[in-house]
């Protein structure tokens, strides 16, 4: 009988053994859930980018090339990355109705989804400017005043110190500013679409275009004062050259009119 009782297990035995496959399954877990992870992210890229791929062929390729190589009417998109095409496409400038000087913004064809699934594919064909995040182009804690300042000295040549735009050489323009989305802005400054040049971080860190960006916003907004009283548009000098020379010159005509007819008449009577 004691030996029977000797070989019996301890009460406490069987809480041991499964305190032990509890840390050996966490172990487990611990050690294969990050794989499994990046496997489904994997996995989702893969989708986007096939996705994006089908779309792509439809509307795409009939001018950048079946590989995104380029052909004679359409540029390369090797290499220009997804910040591009969300600009682009986000915008309504691509797919393009038809060549031109310049493709002008229209009403957006493709989804957010879908867009997103074409700057996969895009991306894939080569490393560029990636789609900045909301925290990249919040404009929280910007500085208005040194935002004017870089767009002053970066963009006002073309697009006007207020944004408003203004027209360029050979029918090319730069378009207004007025009502752009920040991230658009954002990604217009990292992609330097069509005539624009570019402005990457290492040219214009991130926190300057954020400068930029809140200066826009301020300007093109209720927030701005015209202490001067008519802006006539804020298309600075051509509009306000055009005033005086309509109604200034308007007005010394008819001054000179009437002068001429006042002394018309002292001369009969």
């Amino acid at each position: 009988m004691k030996k029977l009782s000797a070989r019996r297990r301890h009460p406490l035995a069987a809480l041991v053994v499964l305190l032990f496959a509890l840390a050996v399954t966490g172990g487990l877990y611990a050690a294969f859930s990050p794989s499994e992870a990046k496997a489904d992210d994997s996995s989702a890229q893969s989708l986007a980018i096939e996705e994006g791929k089908k779309l792509y062929s439809v509307g795409c390729a009939s001018c950048h090339g079946t590989g995104g190589q380029g052909t004679t009417d359409g540029p390369s998109l090797v290499g220009v990355g997804s910040a591009a095409v969300d600009f682009q496409v986000g915008t309504g400038r691509m797919p393009a109705q038809q060549p031109g000087a310049q493709v002008p913004k229209k009403k957006k064809v493709y989804s957010d989804a879908e867009i997103e699934q074409l700057a996969a594919y895009v991306s894939s064909l080569g490393a560029g400017p990636v789609t900045p995040s909301k925290g990249q182009y919040s404009t929280d804690g910007a500085d208005v005043a040194k935002g004017g300042e870089l767009f002053r000295t970066n963009c006002a040549q073309c697009h006007n110190f207020a944004g408003k735009g203004g027209a360029l050489t050979n029918g090319k323009y730069a378009p207004s500013l007025e009502g752009v989305s920040k991230k658009h802005l954002y990604e217009a400054m990292q992609t330097g679409p069509q005539n624009m040049p570019s402005f990457p971080d290492t040219t214009m860190p991130e926190k300057n275009k954020q400068d930029i960006i809140a200066y826009l916003d301020t300007v093109n907004s209720d927030k701005s004062k015209t202490p001067g009283g008519l802006e006539l548009g804020g298309l600075g000098p051509v509009s306000e050259g055009l005033f005086a020379w309509v109604f200034g010159m308007g007005a010394l005509i008819v001054l000179t009119i009437w002068v001429a007819a006042r002394t018309a008449k002292a001369k009969k009577s």
